[in-house]
């Protein structure tokens, strides 16, 4: 979809930043991916086509030694710790002539964010799921470990997924049954934050971090993802109330991690299934309704084969020129895309609660975005910390409106500032 606006150049990039509650050595980092490198040289791959009708794919180099950049910054306020991450989203990663995957180490200076550290990994989306980024820092981690053995031991797991091991005939029913799917939303008249306004300019981040209220789970619905979608989309219609928008249906992709209890390792590559919630912005006056809603369309999804079917495609889509994977987007003729973006990353992983010598005290994501909708908001857990981020484009929302998209979530979640 970045290729819709390939002359503003939006970023693909998406990151994972770990706060740690102390200074870690760049070269410390950087040694310990060149070990991790001679083991799995993907993060130094290129994207390409060896043919200009060919296949997509990833082509490791013989020597990856010295290849992913390793960037150091020093903050001397969490202001400016922001400012050097959001450098890092903007800077886009182009994967046919660098290594898709990039680090930063931001040291909290002497200032109020002293005694600070951000540990940032950054990468070019397609190549891994959010997941994948937490398995990536999590290996570092544990190649740095005392004994310093591999992070798996002597047999190593799998790091990409499996081959689909049915055949083409089935899975080109599958596909087909996508495609038709897919060609129904791409007739839904979609209007989003972004319509309209043709100055976008780069990605903007806000980072909340929350604490379950105490005693707020009593008498609550369940606050899974569909709960946080409606909470979400609630936010969402006063946004299209305060502009004007009409009430048209929302149009959101939902991602849903398909990796099995086996899968868990699995780093490179992508193991999302995507299934497309639809609901009217009127809809949110009863997030308790509304939610019920998410999830019948949800089971809906999963029991009639659609999200599957919808994996299927994506593989498929490697084979396509750009052209024909783009008439195939909803929306995509006049570049209205989705409604806006949501999305539970769910709980960072809890064998990284240390990296490099220091404890992990927070450890959030922020994924791409598009100029349309240009706006999305992602959730994830470390810990006893919720951590809520909207992330948009400059010139679709401002940032008044992004502060109070959070304070609706954060009420209809129950949540309190974490102190």
């Amino acid at each position: 979809m970045h290729a819709l606006w390939r002359h503003r150049a939006p970023s693909p990039n998406a990151l994972l930043a770990l706060v740690c509650d102390g200074p870690i050595p760049p070269a410390r980092v950087g040694a310990v991916m060149e070990r991790y490198l001679q083991v799995c040289p993907w993060p130094a791959s290129r994207l390409g086509r060896p043919l200009p009708w060919g296949r997509l794919r990833w082509t490791a180099p013989r020597d990856p030694a010295g290849r992913i950049p390793l960037r150091h910054r020093m903050a001397s306020s969490p202001r400016e710790a922001h400012e050097a991450i959001e450098g890092e989203l903007n800077d886009g990663l182009d994967p046919r002539r660098a290594p898709p995957v990039r680090l930063l180490v931001v040291d909290g200076g002497a200032g109020a964010g002293a005694g600070r550290c951000r540990l940032v990994l950054t990468w070019f989306h397609p190549l891994m799921d959010p997941r994948g980024g937490q398995n990536l820092v999590r290996h570092l981690a544990r190649l740095d470990g005392p004994d310093g053995g591999l992070p798996w031991g002597e047999a190593p797991p799998a790091l990409v997924p499996e081959p689909d091991r049915r055949s083409l005939g089935e899975r080109g029913r599958a596909a087909r049954a996508a495609r038709t799917a897919m060609r129904e939303l791409a007739g839904m008249a979609i209007v989003s934050p972004g319509t309209g306004r043709s100055g976008t300019g780069a990605t903007r981040f806000r980072l909340d971090t929350f604490v379950e209220e105490p005693g707020a789970g009593g008498g609550r619905p369940a606050r899974d993802a569909p709960w946080k979608l409606a909470v979400v989309g609630r936010a969402m219609a006063e946004l299209w109330r305060g502009r004007g928008l009409p009430d048209t249906p929302f149009l959101v992709p939902v991602a849903v991690d398909r990796r099995r209890a086996g899968d868990a390792d699995t780093t490179f590559g992508n193991l999302l299934a995507f299934h497309f919630a639809r609901f009217r912005p009127s809809d949110t006056a009863d997030p308790v309704a509304l939610a019920a809603t998410l999830r019948r369309q949800l089971a809906d999804a999963v029991r009639d084969g659609r999200l599957e079917a919808g994996a299927v495609a994506l593989d498929f889509l490697a084979y396509r020129p750009l052209s024909r994977m783009l008439r195939e987007l909803p929306g995509t003729a006049w570049r209205e895309t989705f409604s806006f973006f949501c999305a539970d990353v769910g709980q960072f992983s809890a064998t990284a609660a240390e990296a490099f010598g220091r404890r992990v005290v927070n450890a959030y994501h922020v994924p791409a975005i598009v100029p349309r909708p240009g706006i999305g908001v992602f959730f994830n857990r470390c810990g006893a910390l919720h951590n809520l981020v909207v992330a948009w484009h400059e010139g679709v929302v401002a940032a008044e409106e992004v502060a109070r998209i959070a304070a609706t979530v954060r009420e209809g979640m129950g949540w309190t500032v974490a102190g």
